[in-house]
C-alpha cells in the first residue's frame, strides 16, 4: 500500500509540475469535465493551449469513443478555465484511486471550481434526451472508492463531509442557463455504477425506488476527489437515453455519442451563459 501511495503522489507532483511550466502564466481556477460526445460543447477559449494527455506525464489515456483526450487551457471572461475533453472511467481497467489524480493535479494548479458533465440515462419517462439534470446528490454505487489507500494530507481531511456537495448557488445558476438557452431541466440525483454494461430492469426498478433521477459509470470519483480539496462542485448530466425497461428500444453507446452531437450547441450555449453569469462571478469571486 506504502508503494502504491508514493507512485500516485509521484504521479501528481510530475504532472502538476509539468503543467505549470507549460501553461506558464495561465493558472486556472474552473476546471470543465466534459463527458461522452460533449469535448466539442464548450465556446471558444482566448490565449488557449490545447495538450494532448499522452504528453502530461502521469495522466492516463482515454480509450472510449467520444474521449477526445485533450486538455484546453484559456481564458473566458474573467475566467481561466481548464477543459479535460475526455475523462477516465473505472471500467476502461483503470485503478479507482487513479480517477482520482486529475483532481489532484488541478488542485496543485490552483482550481477552485469544477463543472462535471456526463451523458446519462433517466429513469423517467418524461425526462427525454436532451434534458439535462443539474444534480443535487448522488448515490455511488460502484463499490469502490477513489479515495482509499492513497490518502495524504494535501488532499484534505480523510473524513469528509458531503452535506450540500453539489453548490446550491451552482445549481441555481446552472438552471438559469437552461431556461436561456431554453433547455429542458430539472434537479436530480445521480447514481454511478460500475459499468461496462448497461443497467438491467430490474435494477432501475431497484434505483429509482432509491431515489437516483439519472444513471452513470461517471462523475461521483471525481465529485469524491474535488469535495476533499474544497472545491466547489455544479454537476450536469445530459440526458442520452431513457433506461432499460423504460426505453422501447435497446441501448447502445451511438445513440449517447449522437444525442451528444445534437446538443452541442445547445450546451456551448449553456456554458457560456453561466462562465458569464453575474451568479457564477459572485460565487467565485
Amino acid at each position: 500500500m506504502l508503494e502504491k501511495k508514493k507512485l500516485h503522489l509521484s504521479r501528481i507532483n510530475k504532472a502538476s509540475a509539468w503543467l505549470k511550466k507549460k501553461l506558464k502564466r495561465l493558472s486556472p481556477d474552473t476546471l470543465m469535465i466534459m463527458g461522452s460526445g460533449l469535448s466539442k460543447s464548450v465556446p471558444p477559449l482566448e490565449d488557449s493551449v490545447t495538450i494532448s494527455y499522452a504528453d502530461i506525464p502521469g495522466f492516463l489515456r482515454p480509450t472510449v469513443e467520444g474521449h477526445t483526450g485533450e486538455l484546453e487551457v484559456g481564458r473566458y471572461g474573467n475566467r481561466v478555465v481548464a477543459v479535460m475533453k475526455g475523462r477516465f472511467h473505472f471500467y476502461e481497467g483503470h485503478d479507482i484511486s487513479d480517477l482520482a489524480i486529475p483532481l489532484r493535479v488541478f488542485g496543485r494548479l490552483g482550481v477552485k471550481n469544477v463543472i462535471v458533465t456526463a451523458a446519462a440515462g433517466s429513469v423517467h419517462k418524461d425526462v427525454n434526451p436532451g434534458s439535462f439534470v443539474i444534480l443535487k446528490d448522488h448515490i455511488n454505487f460502484m463499490g469502490v472508492h477513489p479515495l482509499r489507500g492513497v490518502y495524504d494530507s494535501s488532499f484534505g481531511a480523510m473524513f469528509t463531509d458531503f452535506t450540500d456537495a453539489y453548490d446550491k448557488r451552482f445549481r441555481t445558476a446552472a438552471l438559469a442557463a437552461c431556461r436561456k438557452n431554453k433547455i429542458p431541466s430539472r434537479e436530480g440525483v445521480y447514481l454511478a455504477t460500475m459499468g461496462p454494461t448497461y443497467e438491467t430492469a430490474a435494477e432501475i426498478r431497484m434505483y429509482k425506488m432509491w431515489g437516483a433521477d439519472v444513471i452513470g459509470m461517471s462523475t461521483v470519483p471525481e465529485v469524491l476527489a474535488a469535495r476533499q480539496l474544497g472545491m466547489r462542485i455544479l454537476g450536469v448530466s445530459c440526458v442520452t437515453n431513457l433506461c432499460t425497461g423504460i426505453s422501447a428500444t435497446p441501448l447502445n453507446h451511438e445513440e449517447v455519442l449522437e444525442v451528444g452531437r445534437l446538443v452541442a450547441e445547445k450546451f456551448k450555449g449553456f456554458v457560456a451563459d453561466l462562465l458569464k453569469s453575474k451568479a457564477f462571478e459572485d460565487i467565485c469571486g
